[in-house]
């Protein structure tokens, strides 16, 4: 069983997390869990409620690290959000957090998975699929979604324009 994840603030205010696994064993989340933290960070970025960034050091079998910065505003908002309603000092809520980042990169990355989502003025759209896939597909070394697994998993299962929740 890994220990705890570490957390300091160096003296610039940045908050670094000690984490003992690599981003590829995060556990899973449930899919209402991950739609809940996208609205939940979604306000948190209406009001503004920009965080500090963060760095992640995740420890590898082989001694080495991976260490992954969030320091861009946008992501930095949606982490504190997601730290101040699940906590990123838990494997739970780090896995959580950095599949809601790692779904919003794969959504401009892949133009395959276009039909499964849908941009308005109130939100956006996801298919329940597609959100089944973030909440379970494991993340690669750099916290990301690999592109071939997804398209995989998802490629036989969806009709176009599907079924969606409304993300608000």
């Amino acid at each position: 069983m890994p220990g705890p994840i570490r957390v300091a603030r160096t003296p610039a205010g940045a908050l670094t997390y000690a984490v003992p696994i690599p981003p590829e064993r995060l556990p899973a989340v449930e899919a209402a869990d991950l739609l809940a933290a996208w609205s939940l960070a979604r306000r948190a970025a209406g009001l503004e409620l920009w965080g500090p960034p963060r760095l992640l050091r995740f420890a590898r079998p082989d001694g080495e690290a991976t260490e992954i910065a969030i320091a861009d505003a946008d992501a930095g908002c949606w982490a504190e959000a997601v730290d101040a309603g699940y906590g990123l000092a838990t494997l739970p809520g780090l896995a959580l957090c950095l599949r809601l980042l790692a779904l919003v990169e794969v959504l401009g990355r892949v133009p395959a998975l276009a039909p499964l989502f849908d941009v308005g003025p109130d939100g956006i759209d996801l298919h329940p699929a597609l959100l089944d896939a973030a909440a379970r597909l494991p993340l690669d070394a750099g916290a990301r979604f690999d592109e071939a697994a997804i398209r995989r998993l998802l490629s036989d299962r969806l009709p176009p324009r599907a079924d969606r929740r409304r993300i608000a």
